[in-house]
This record gives structure tokens, C-alpha cells and sequence, in this order.
């Protein structure tokens, strides 16, 4: 108990050091930086914002409170990560339910670790430390390693490195990017698992997919059975089902590398007289946003 109130009464004492304006740290070869600088700071909550690189976009209310409970019990066990913006200014990196927690219940202070990074390392950071916690939903995972490659230009082998996990893993998750928007809404929800959304990869065809994926709501379905019904389907497609008429190859070609570039199954109709429609589909704000960029830089 004592070396826990001699860390806490640390940490308020770093904390003045930080509010002194002589003892301003901006780099890590400032004076004092290495008092502050990765060690436990209480801070202020009023003086830490949000970060706008945190790739989570929803919080559970009712495990908000429930941590909040703990938090007023036990205080924040595991302190956040903060990165310095300026005088007395901080920016969440990693820990925003402790964050917001702390706020719920009225607590003023939070021990945090301080770091100097600049914008592009924050972000990295953030998607880094947030893909390897174990509470978000596998869409939300997958958007963070798709951010990773087109903010960081990472690639599947660095981004290996960087989270420790397989460059097949971190594949799996980025194809479930390519499923139908409605399907990748059931997985954010629970009502569908990583593992259903991988079988229903493997129907192209988006009609098709949709009604395999309210099937697998209303029976709830295992992942076996729906890689059974999957399987089935591609049987009786090929035995049974009559061709549809055959696709221009100018179409089939440019289908692919469309999809290649968008990173997302896009839907392409054409008529007799050869006019036609693209569809572009997207799942969040965020995917749009990332899809308008692709757009922008195709100019």
C-alpha cells in the first residue's frame, strides 16, 4: 500500500513539474523530458482530448458504466497513453473507455503515460495498440488494418511486424471488407462471426449472399452449417442453376481490377445496347471517405 501511494504522489509531482511553463517539454531532449516521458503522470481530463485517429466508433453504454463502477472502486488499474500537443495540452492515443469512464463518475484526474509523437505516428499508435485489443468487432479490425495501408502505406508484411500477427490472419481480415455493407453491419452487431463472414465470402454474387445471410439469422446458424449451405449453394449453382448471360469480357476485366483498386466487390449491370451502371459499395463514413480518396487520386 505505501508504494503505491509513493507512485501516486509521483505522478501529482510530475504533474506540476508539467504545469510549470519554464519546464515546457516538446522533445524527448528537452529538460526533464525523461522525468515525464514515459513514466505515469496524473493529469487533468480536462486538459486530454479525444483522439480523432481512434479507429473504435462505438462504445457499449452499459460496459461504459460498468467499468466506470470498477474505476470508482479500484481507481484506472491500467493507466492511458497520451501524446503531447502542446503546453499543458494532451491528445488520447490509447485507453478512451478508461478516459471516458473516469468522466462518468466525476473523477478530475488520470494517471497517463506521455508520449512526443507527431500525427502520422499517433495514428499509427492508435490502430496499432487498438488492433490488439481483444473487445472490438472483426470489421472494425479490418477497417483499422485497410487505414494502416492507406494512411501508414503499410504493407500486409510490415503491418505483420508491427501487431504480431500473420500476414494470412491480417489477409482474412481484409477480405472481410469485400462483403456486402449490410453483412459487414450484422458482424459489427454479433450477430454473425468472423468465421460466418468468411464462408459467405465466397458468394459473388450479392443478392445471393444476402439471402444466405438472413437465413443464418433467422435459423442461427453455426459457422459448420453455414459452410455447409455455402458449399451447397455452389453445388446446385453449377448442376442446376441455368447460366446467366454471359458478361462482356471488357466488363469481367475491368470488374476485377475495379475491385482490385476499391478494395471492394463492385457491381457492374450493362444492357444490350451497352450502356450500364456501376455500383461502389461501402460500409461507414469512414469507408466512404477512404473510397473518395481512392477516387480523388485516380484524376
Amino acid at each position: 500500500m505505501a508504494k503505491a501511494t509513493k507512485k501516486q504522489a509521483l505522478g501529482r509531482g510530475l504533474s506540476a513539474l508539467l504545469k510549470d511553463p519554464e519546464n515546457d517539454i516538446k522533445s524527448a531532449e528537452d529538460k526533464n523530458a525523461d522525468k515525464v516521458v514515459g513514466n505515469i503522470v496524473e493529469l487533468d481530463l480536462k486538459d486530454i482530448e479525444v483522439n480523432p485517429f481512434q479507429p473504435r466508433t462505438s462504445f457499449n453504454e452499459e460496459a461504459l458504466r460498468e467499468l466506470a463502477s470498477s474505476i470508482r472502486e479500484l481507481g484506472v488499474i491500467q493507466p492511458i497513453t497520451v501524446r503531447k500537443l502542446s503546453f499543458n495540452k494532451y491528445q488520447l492515443v490509447s485507453g478512451e473507455r478508461r478516459f471516458r469512464a473516469s468522466k462518468l463518475i466525476g473523477n478530475e484526474t488520470i494517471p497517463a503515460y506521455i508520449r512526443i509523437a507527431n500525427d502520422q505516428e499517433s495514428l499509427e499508435m492508435a490502430l496499432v495498440e487498438n488492433i490488439q485489443r481483444q473487445d472490438l468487432d472483426p470489421i472494425e479490425i479490418a477497417l483499422s488494418y485497410q487505414r494502416l495501408i492507406d494512411e501508414i502505406q503499410l504493407t500486409q508484411e510490415q503491418m505483420s511486424d508491427r501487431v504480431g500477427k500473420n500476414r494470412s490472419t491480417i489477409a482474412n481480415y481484409l477480405r472481410l471488407l469485400k462483403l456486402d455493407p449490410i453483412v459487414q453491419t450484422g458482424m459489427r452487431d454479433g450477430f454473425l462471426s468472423m468465421g460466418h463472414g468468411r464462408a459467405l465470402i465466397n458468394i459473388e454474387n450479392t443478392g445471393d449472399q444476402l439471402d444466405i445471410y438472413e437465413k443464418i439469422i433467422a435459423d442461427k446458424l453455426s459457422v459448420r452449417q453455414t459452410e455447409a449451405l455455402v458449399k451447397n449453394y455452389h453445388a446446385t449453382s453449377e448442376t442446376q442453376l441455368p447460366k446467366k448471360q454471359d458478361t462482356p469480357e471488357f466488363i469481367q476485366k475491368g470488374n476485377k481490377e475495379f475491385a482490385d483498386y476499391f478494395g471492394a466487390k463492385v457491381d457492374i449491370k450493362v444492357s444490350k445496347n451497352g450502356r450500364g451502371k456501376i455500383t461502389i459499395p461501402f460500409s461507414s463514413e469512414e469507408d466512404f471517405n477512404r473510397l473518395q480518396k481512392l477516387i480523388k487520386g485516380a484524376k
